[in-house]
């Protein structure tokens, strides 16, 4: 029997519709003999769990949630829960809203990673179907404001890729070797940040290459709905404002995906 070469954790959190669409595209999409899936539920209680226990071709990790926890680190500490038992050549972080469309999606992946020992990890900082013009605008915009800050000498701002606001393969979809993380003794909580961010800064500190894929590219094989957990969970601290355009996102991005048929068809649990 060939051993798998990928883990794919998914964090779960009170997304049931999305967590069987993200989880039934992963099954119709892989060939199962490459790939162990880990689901971790951050302590639901809800159908969504219900749901995951009833699958036999995952392994669930059931979390229990930590008083005063936030949403951010909770994500975090359970994608490391996840890592602690990965025995694989690497390792996958996705999100319940990154939605595999493309039957070639893992091996475009892997042949980004494999080609280089060096190469650490691959993945991406924005992951959002735009039109070609709105990436480039914002790129303007971008290279607008650090011109007028660096003329007024102001150091302290939140641009995004300076300084402590530094770009890093985002837990989305990033895709990891193994030894790497395991020689420096990473994980993706390290100093209470954001999910791989500081183990991002480690690995490029210990010499490793870190790849980004554009957007345009790595969306030919997964679409990711942004911050579709927090629009679907007001109590996660979105704004009203960004509730109704999520969900506005939300409904234009399951219909490209076809979704109503695939949440039909309950032959792809398994």
């Amino acid at each position: 029997m060939t051993e798998p070469l990928v883990t794919i954790l998914v964090p779960n959190y009170k997304t049931l519709e999305l967590t069987k669409l993200c989880l039934r595209l992963l099954r119709k999409h892989s060939d199962l003999s490459q790939i162990k899936v880990i689901v971790i539920d951050n302590d639901s209680q809800d159908a969504s769990l219900d749901y995951l226990r009833s699958l036999t071709w995952i392994e669930l990790i059931e979390r229990e949630a930590i008083p005063g926890e936030g949403a951010v680190l909770a994500h975090s500490r359970a994608l490391d829960l996840a890592l602690d038992r990965v025995t694989t050549p690497y390792v996958l972080s996705i999100h319940t809203d990154t939605l595999v469309k493309h039957r070639q999606w893992l091996r475009f992946l892997l042949s980004q990673i494999e080609h280089d020992p060096q190469i650490a990890g691959v993945g991406s900082w924005k992951l959002e179907s735009k039109a070609c013009w709105r990436h480039w605008l914002k790129r303007i915009e971008r290279k607008i404001q650090l011109a007028y800050y660096r003329l007024i000498g102001k150091e302290q701002h939140g641009i995004e890729g300076v300084g402590q606001n530094y770009f890093y393969l985002r837990s989305h979809c990033a895709l990891y070797r193994m030894t790497s993380l395991k020689t420096h003794h990473l994980h993706f909580s390290d100093g209470d940040k954001v999910a791989g961010k500081y183990m991002h800064h480690q690995l490029i500190q210990q010499g490793y290459k870190m790849v980004f894929l554009s957007s345009e590219e790595l969306t030919s094989y997964v679409e990711h709905i942004n911050h579709a957990t927090t629009v679907l969970n007001p109590n996660l601290s979105t704004r009203q404002k960004s509730v109704i355009k999520g969900l506005d996102r939300i409904e234009k991005s399951l219909a490209r995906m076809n979704a109503e048929a695939i949440l039909r068809d309950a032959s792809l649990d398994g």
